[in-house]
């Protein structure tokens, strides 16, 4: 299938003239760099560029909220064909490691979201299956997954009229890690009733159901899992693997086997202690891989399951990719800095592990690649930036500029306005910014101050929420959502509201302590920040500093010439401003916790709860009255632990 861009907008000449330059210099070089403003859609200049390329797709963001914004975005432009969204799958995670000087294992504990696992599987699947695939990435797609080969020779291909015997199709299902359950069908499972045979793909909600006739499939079926309504019939399909680490039956003998030699070899270098813990360990491993096909830690493995050589590279999700494919890398000044650092730490903890005889030296091999091995495997790659660094440069030449809007936009005024009394102003421009109903937005240096100033801020009458790095993924979505229809008036953030944020109701950013020269107040993080106001046509930007230092005159020199080009520009073409008026997606959950609370709103909120508790008591409700009686205490769990909090770093 060929990719479909569908869209009610056209490009700007601007766009036009970008997407024109970047499918021309495609022609010629491997590698560009794409310099965009905030809000000069960029990502409308991406669909563009896939659409005249038609290579498979994949895009890098650096955090997981703006993989989520351009997953969506780009969902709705390509709907015929198949966007995905790939990104770490833990809620929680606590890697396995050893501290020395502490004498202190700490075993490996982690919380998997399923539905992140199952848009994982999805997307997996979908590289594998066809070219016409998008997927949307963090740099965590650079860590080791199973052997894509692997992945495609194990998938079952289905077909009316086929030949397969009733016991093969099971077999073949157990190959692939999914577990027969007969009462309970989720994804990832399948259940056996006579001839019929209905499996949950890891990667999908629906069932597919196999009805056999003798060793012949008669039909397939597509089942809704609730209702039990069949919602079609289909002629074929492709089962893909439950997991993404996956090994066939005959490579299983081959593995323990090399397993046992690398014990072998490595238990006479190691002191007493330590061999007899790694004897113990990995004797324990082999039973299980043994007696159940895997065990707690088998991609530590990987290196003898997959047959690679120690200090080979691992599979990725770029080797899912066929080889003449295209690689986005979405605000590259900061996801290049991510995959030049993370083989250093994972290599450090496992060094540790292998040192005190936790783990064989074969687990130093279930690694991120290395930076070197990430650009060889770069083949065709954009970085898009509005602010690149010298690294995409060096490798591109002369960036394709997009520094106008197609909405006429302008860049934001920027005033710096000293610290003395900039609560007080603050406030006044905070008040004047909700009257007119738009948004604000507040930058500060720690976690602390941010909680402190969300507190201080509900307790003087607004409606702010806060959003840091203790908050899932998915609940970071929900907040931006709910700023944007006016369920709260504010965000409070530190690093997240830097970048990639697509807030066209925010007009007023506040930035506070933007003379603390440093990773957040450098040329370009105030930069990025200044350009979150830039998608509304009333854009103001409050810097408070003592000092004019040189990354503030930097930043606002800059955005001044922007300014003036910009204006120059829609006189040219005779457009007005007008600020970006973009659709809302509607509620998809609820956020989990208070971490984005202030104390005042949970104190509120067990008011309520408590009004609302006597009131369905009184009703003889009693299992909504328990409902809230549970929900109070652990909003008063949550409380407690904040003043606990709050206690502590002021002792400090």
């Amino acid at each position: 299938m060929q990719f479909q861009l569908v869209s009610p907008y056209k490009m700007s000449p601007g766009q036009e003239a970008a997407v024109e330059q970047l499918t021309k210099n495609f022609s010629v070089k491997d590698k560009q760099t794409l310099l965009g403003i905030t809000g000069s859609g960029k990502t409308f200049v991406m669909a563009n560029l896939i659409n005249k390329v038609q290579k498979p797709t994949l895009i890098l963001a650096h955090n997981k909220t703006l993989a989520a914004q351009l997953y969506g975005e780009l969902k709705e432009l390509f709907p015929h064909n198949r966007v995905e969204f790939f990104i770490s799958f833990y809620d929680y995670y606590q890697p396995e490691s050893y501290l020395p000087a502490q004498d202190m294992y700490i075993e490996k504990d982690s919380d998997v979201n399923e539905e992140i696992e199952k848009m994982r599987m999805h997307a997996v699947s979908s590289i594998v299956s066809r070219n016409d695939t998008i997927i949307v990435a963090s740099i965590s797609c650079i860590y080791s997954l199973g052997n894509p080969e692997d992945f495609r020779t194990m998938a079952i291909e289905l077909a009316v009229g086929n030949s397969m015997k009733r016991q093969d199709l099971i077999h073949s299902l157990v190959d692939m890690q999914y577990e027969r359950n007969d009462m309970v069908l989720e994804p990832g499972r399948f259940r056996v009733r006579g001839d019929t045979i209905d499996v949950v793909p890891s990667y999908e909600n629906d069932i597919i159901r196999i009805e056999l006739s003798g060793n012949t499939i008669n039909k397939i079926k597509e089942v809704h899992t609730l209702s039990g309504n069949v919602k079609n019939s289909i002629d074929k399909t492709t089962l893909y693997p439950a997991r993404q680490y996956v090994v066939p039956e005959e490579k299983h003998a081959l593995a323990i086997e090399q397993i046992q030699q690398e014990l072998e070899t490595r238990l006479p270098m190691l002191p007493p202690l330590e061999a007899q813990r790694l004897k113990q360990r990995t004797n324990y491993d082999l039973e299980m891989i043994r007696e159940i096909g895997y065990c707690s830690g088998m991609e530590n493995y990987s290196r003898h399951f997959d047959g690679r050589k120690p200090g080979e590279p691992p599979f990725t999700l770029i080797d899912y990719f066929p080889k003449d494919y295209l690689l986005i890398i979405d605000e590259s000044h900061q996801t290049i800095p991510q995959a030049r650092g993370m083989y250093n730490g994972d290599y450090s903890r496992k060094k540790n592990l292998v040192d005190f005889g936790f783990r064989l030296p074969s687990a130093l091999d279930n690694r991120p690649l290395k930076f070197e091995e990430f650009e060889r495997r770069m083949g065709k790659v954009l970085f898009v930036s509005a602010t690149p660094a010298e690294y995409e440069l060096g490798k591109s030449g002369q960036p394709v500029e997009l520094i106008t809007r197609p909405t006429g936009l302008l860049d934001p005024e920027v005033e710096m306005y000293p610290i003395t009394g900039q609560m007080q102003h603050l406030m006044q421009e905070a008040k004047k910014t909700i009257e007119r109903g738009d948004r604000v937005l507040i930058t500060t240096l720690t976690k602390r101050m941010a909680e402190d100033l969300t507190d201080y801020l509900v307790k003087e009458g607004f409606r702010v929420r806060y959003m840091h790095s203790e908050i899932d993924s998915l609940d970071r979505i929900e907040l931006v959502r709910q700023l944007r229809v006016g369920e709260y008036d504010i965000l409070v953030g530190i690093n997240l509201l830097r970048e990639g944020l697509d807030i066209p109701e925010v007009s007023t950013i506040f930035i506070l302590d933007a003379d603390k020269e440093g990773f957040l107040r450098d040329e370009r993080s105030l930069i990025q920040t200044i350009g979150r106001a830039a998608r509304n046509v009333n854009g103001k930007v409050f810097l408070y500093a003592d000092v004019q230092t040189n990354s503030i005159k930097r930043a606002m020199e800059i955005t001044w010439y922007r300014r003036n080009f910009q204006k120059r520009y829609n006189q040219q073409h005779g457009i007005t401003p007008a600020t970006i008026i973009k659709a809302v997606t509607i509620k998809e959950s609820t956020i989990k916790g208070t971490k984005h609370l202030a104390k005042s709103d949970i104190k509120r909120q067990l008011i309520d709860l408590d009004a609302k508790m006597r009131e369905a008591a009184e009703k003889l409700n009693f299992e909504k009255a328990i409902e809230y009686r549970d929900a109070i205490e652990e909003l008063n769990k949550a409380l407690s632990k904040k003043m606990e909090n709050t206690a502590s770093n002021s002792k400090n």
